[in-house]
């Protein structure tokens, strides 16, 4: 009696998906990555806010630069510096969405006051931007502020 004896191939079935492990890393990776680009989100937001402020001194910037044309220095205590002596409106009607007011005060500097809907970073924070000359009408300006250099933008360093 022959008996043939049948060969069957058996293959062994791996479960198709991912394992717990591997579902895990992935989103460890992800949090990570989240978390560092809501950091910079977070940075770009005050530059922005801040950088209106760029915007809303760019009509004190000129009327100071044409007073320089007509007198030998920027306003002081003697020649009061402030909005009205320059043909500008009060300071807290130049303000923006995140900065409070514009004040022209003596020397020939701007006072910026953030707030209204700025970051907390930068509410009720104030900066000074000061003239600084080099040439006959030329006018750079230097901010001093309130809160950390690195929101400014470049033209204020």
């Amino acid at each position: 009696m022959n008996r043939s004896i049948g060969h069957h191939l058996i293959t062994a079935h791996r479960p198709s998906g991912f394992t717990l492990i591997e579902l895990m890393i992935t989103i460890a990776i992800i949090g990570i990555l989240a978390s560092i680009a809501l950091f910079a989100y977070q940075d770009y937001i005050i530059r922005a806010q801040v950088s209106e402020g760029v915007t809303l001194v760019s009509g004190p910037e000129l009327a100071l630069a044409e007073w320089t044309g007509g007198h030998p220095d920027f306003p002081n205590s003697g020649n009061p510096g402030n909005n009205t002596s320059l043909g500008l409106t009060a300071p807290g009607s130049i303000s923006g969405s995140y900065v409070k007011s514009v004040a022209v005060i003596n020397g020939g500097k701007i006072e910026l006051t953030y707030g209204n809907k700025a970051n907390a970073t930068i509410k009720d924070k104030i900066c000074t931007l000061s003239p600084l000359t080099s040439s006959p009408g030329a006018i750079r300006w230097q901010a001093a502020c309130g809160f950390n250099s690195r929101y400014l933008p470049q033209a204020w360093r």
